[in-house]
């Protein structure tokens, strides 16, 4: 398959939106660019292959009212968003561009990420540049207008139907082509694309629709990534149930959390034994709140506690999925990555959530010494909250 044709016309700070299917093709129109818990398997076909395997969903929280204004059941959901987008593809197009790319070093608190010549406080990477695996996820951002936005900020291009609204993260897969890096400057496309929709139940009875989606990502040297992801569509929440409750006597918020104030932390640390170090992580509600504005995420569980509290019955604001994803392969990369090996997939689900201002860490162990395949474990305590499987294929420079 051969790149299409970028227009060289358009602005970087623009990417294009354009819908088809296999018998027609909707007019381009400009846009502008910019816990979930799903057990996956390794991916081991051809890139550009899918291989959709059977999901075992875990509920991660309950709201403390769901919507009941519509009689559509989850598999009618389910039936409506296959018609909806069955056979069409989802194509964007955007430059990317070196500022996304500090910016997000900075929040990892990695001055020197992209090598150890380039400080990225001083200034933004130059063209050519290679974006490293997992930070292609602060470009081809959601394009919506605050009033098209769901009552708890999620951005719903790509939902089922109501009152199936409430969109997460439930995990995926991501697997990278040698040589066909993303890199800074270039022009890249998007193709999204639907692979499924089917309805669920969480361990407590309540319906969601689960929706996997491909995401393939075209630079200028052919097919880079493809990036598939899980999404769970929950019930909508039934704001006049919770101000009706909060009234009442029997309302209780979660426990308050200790004060959670302070810089974020990230440091590594040697665990008995143990050859490699553990990398220890604590995120403060500045850093989540500055993750949220580069990925142009505005659901409300990530910076405002009034509503996870009281609405989603988390303690505090809760850390991006994404952005441990993102942490896992930091870690590959650091501490397992030698010469002449690169990364080739990784797969992830998450089983509990982390909120700012706690300590967790994330470990790893060689699952396979002839094919170079780790499990990365991320544990709060004795809790594990997110596991992760890396391959790697065999020349990444970062």
């Amino acid at each position: 398959m051969s790149f299409p044709p970028v227009n060289s016309n358009l602005s970087r700070s623009h990417c294009v939106t354009q819908i088809t299917n296999s018998t027609s093709s909707l007019t381009s129109f400009p846009t502008y660019p910019n816990i979930f818990c799903a057990n996956m398997t390794v991916l081991r076909s051809a890139l550009g292959r899918q291989t959709r395997q059977p999901l075992t969903l875990r509920a991660m929280s309950r709201p403390r009212s769901l919507s009941t204004t519509s009689s559509i059941t989850a598999s009618e959901a389910a039936s409506q968003m296959l018609h909806t987008f069955q056979d069409k593809t989802i194509v964007r197009k955007q430059t990317l561009d070196g500022n996304q790319l500090q910016k997000l070093c900075l929040t990892l608190g990695r001055r020197y990420g992209l090598g150890p010549q380039l400080d990225l406080t001083l200034g933004c990477p130059p063209a050519g540049t290679p974006v490293p695996p997992g930070y292609h996820l602060v470009y081809f951002t959601p394009s919506e207008l605050e009033e098209d936005l769901g009552a708890d900020g999620t951005d719903r291009t790509f939902n089922a139907p109501a009152p199936f609204t409430r969109r997460m993260w439930a995990g995926g897969q991501m697997r990278w082509n040698d040589g066909t890096e993303l890199r800074v400057g270039e022009q890249v496309e998007e193709h999204t694309k639907l692979l499924s929709a089917v309805a669920k139940k969480s361990r407590g009875g309540s319906e969601m629709v689960l929706v996997e989606v491909n995401k393939e990502f075209w630079g200028e040297r052919g097919l880079a990534l493809v990036d598939q992801r899980s999404w769970i569509f929950r019930k909508e929440i039934d704001l006049s149930a919770i101000s009706s409750s909060s009234s009442s006597s029997t309302f209780s918020l979660p426990p308050i959390p200790p004060p959670r104030g302070g810089k974020s932390e990230v440091r590594d640390v040697i665990m008995g034994d143990n050859a490699l170090p553990d990398r220890v992580f604590k995120w403060s509600p500045a850093a989540l709140f500055r993750f949220s504005a580069l990925t142009f995420n505005a659901h409300m569980i990530h910076y405002n506690e009034s509503w996870t509290r009281a609405v989603e019955n988390h303690p505090g604001v809760v850390v991006h999925g994404p952005l441990n994803l993102i942490n896992m392969l930091d870690y590959w990369r650091d501490v397992h990555r030698v010469e002449g090996s690169i990364l080739e997939e990784i797969s992830y689900r998450a089983t509990a959530p982390i909120y700012a201002g706690e300590e967790y860490a994330m470990s790893s162990s060689k699952m396979n010494t002839d094919y170079g395949i780790f499990e990365v474990l991320v544990k709060k305590g004795d809790q594990i909250c997110m596991t992760g499987h890396i391959s790697e294929a065999s020349s990444w420079s970062y």
